[in-house]
């Protein structure tokens, strides 16, 4: 099973009001809250972890049927490496594994149960209006989109 989440950054700033009080304590755990007030950039902060939860949420609801999405239940923690950023995502007993990319316009990121998957995970994005075309028909493992973005992973 795959999850994948996309974030289109530049309609997510204008959306998104996320330094609103109280914002943060109904989506975030408190070690979540300190990386995103301790972070250099607190916005790709906060569309990382949320990123990382949504693609984990995915998994989850497919394997368990439970469509709840309570993000603070999620619990993430980050490592990373060059040129991707790779975490956890915790839910109730189950351990998802990420890899999220940050793009000037975008953040994108997969998840799977099993760790070495990852690196086996194919993926695909769009831009508006490239992604006007049939992709279910392409039968991909997990979609998102957000904005002017569409990402299809197999």
């Amino acid at each position: 099973m795959l999850g994948n989440d996309i974030v289109d950054l530049d309609l997510a700033k204008i959306q998104s009001n996320w330094r609103r009080k109280n914002y943060l304590n109904k989506i975030f755990t408190a070690e979540e809250q300190l990386m995103i007030v301790s972070a250099s950039n607190p916005d790709e902060m906060v569309w990382l972890l949320w990123s990382m939860k949504e693609s984990a949420y995915k998994i989850y609801n497919r394997k368990t049927g439970i469509r709840n999405f309570a993000p603070k239940s999620l619990s993430c923690t980050l490592s990373s490496n060059a040129d991707r950023i790779k975490g956890t995502v915790s839910i109730n007993n189950d351990i998802y594994f990420t890899q999220s990319e940050m793009r000037p316009s975008y953040l994108h990121t997969i998840a799977t149960p099993i760790y070495h998957q990852l690196a086996e995970i194919r993926i695909n994005i769009y831009q508006s209006p490239e992604n006007l075309f049939d992709y279910k028909s392409t039968k991909p493992g997990c979609v998102s989109h957000h904005g002017r973005y569409l990402a299809l992973v197999y």
